[in-house]
């Protein structure tokens, strides 16, 4: 049995911590003690410590302990916690999706002896293990991963839940979007090229450009084409739209009856309320990987639904287990390469990818190959 701290309460990190617990001795840090708390009651077996991941010093000294550090933060903290965790000599899972680009510490991983696999979550994470996997097996010409988490019961006017946080999701509307067109890397708004999609019992789902290819444009350049979009009821971009023109994305404070304040502050605090996943409410997580080679094409899809026996949410169970099912590969000393890896580095492995999708099956998470 080893020792493993997760690094952020939220729904997802619980889901984590809660998994490992099964097979680990698990503690589950976050600044919140009532989150903590909350999640305790689920899990008698975890042990929660309150923790400020800025605090530097102090989260290399509670990590010191432990044999693999996952960190669930949320985005705009990831980077610099890595880098702590990284620089404390600690092994790393991480799901935290930073906007900078985590490979620009491989040479710190591999100065402390760290193993830190990045991007484990359902996308990025699930579709670079499987296009990692199968590009030993063909040369692909084209990769196109469409993926969303959407609520069952739709609510006018954005039809949309978040497992996360708000900030997060208006990262993904905000930050440019890039994907690779006949070799050449192409940046392109975010929001764009909208077209409808039909996925089988779900319907038309609307599809849009977000910046989720990240280090597969580094890793895979000999793909020629590769893109990502997220998906959602159809409608919920207009509505975006209007917001982010209207300024209420901008980070640059505003001055109201004396007080600055950033719209982009105000706009989160109104859609946490408006996009608050509730615990016990259900949703659903839609993926269709397509790869294509010259004279065949391969496509994966998942659809997986709230878990009503565990009270687990989709993306939290698909994002959290694929993280989780690398955390344990690693801990039975499967993979112990030193360096910053992004998943399809783990997937080119044929016994590493058949690991992670057994483990997903073990757990009700089935991605269908045709």
């Amino acid at each position: 049995m080893k020792k493993v701290i997760v690094l952020g309460a939220g729904m997802v990190g619980s889901a984590m911590a809660i998994d490992m617990a099964s097979a680990h001795k698990v503690t589950l840090a976050d600044i919140n003690l009532n989150t903590l708390k909350k999640v305790k009651q689920k899990c008698e077996s975890l042990t929660v410590k309150t923790l400020n991941v800025a605090d530097k010093p102090t989260l290399q000294k509670t990590i010191q302990p432990f044999d693999l550090v996952i960190c669930a933060v949320p985005g705009f903290l990831g980077f610099e916690t890595m880098k702590s965790i990284i620089s404390a000599g600690k092994n790393v899972v991480d799901i935290s999706f930073f906007p900078e680009n985590s490979l620009l510490l491989d040479s710190l991983a591999k100065q402390n002896k760290v193993t830190a696999i990045v991007d484990c979550g359902v996308a990025p994470g699930m579709g670079n293990i499987i296009l990692g996997y199968h590009n030993e097996l063909m040369e692909i010409t084209d990769f196109e991963c469409l993926v969303g988490g959407l609520p069952k019961i739709k609510k006018w006017p954005f039809n949309y839940k978040a497992p996360f946080s708000p900030v997060d999701v208006i990262e993904e509307y905000t930050r440019p979007a890039r994907y690779v067109e006949q070799g050449k890397l192409v940046v392109r708004e975010p929001l764009t090229d909208c077209e409808y999609v039909d996925f089988e019992g779900v319907g038309t789902l609307e599809s849009f450009n977000s910046d989720g290819l990240r280090t597969l444009i580094d890793t895979m350049p000999h793909i020629p084409n590769m893109k990502e979009k997220t998906l959602r009821y159809p409608g919920h971009v207009e509505y975006i739209k209007v917001l982010k023109e209207s300024g209420f994305f901008n980070d640059k404070p505003v001055e109201i009856n004396g007080s600055q304040i950033s719209p982009l502050e105000f706009t989160s605090k109104i859609l946490f309320d408006e996009w608050k996943l509730n615990e016990t409410e259900e949703e659903i997580t839609v993926m269709r990987i397509t790869l294509k080679g010259e004279n065949n094409k391969i496509v994966y899809n998942l659809f997986d639904e709230y878990d009503p026996k565990t009270k687990t949410s989709s993306m939290a169970r698909t994002t959290g287990y694929t993280a989780t099912a690398v955390a344990n590969l690693f801990l039975n000393g499967l993979f112990s390469e030193k360096g910053v890896f992004p998943p399809e580095m783990i997937g080119k492995h044929k016994d590493l990818f058949n690991y992670i999708l057994q483990y997903l099956r073990q757990r009700n998470v089935n991605y269908i190959k045709s």
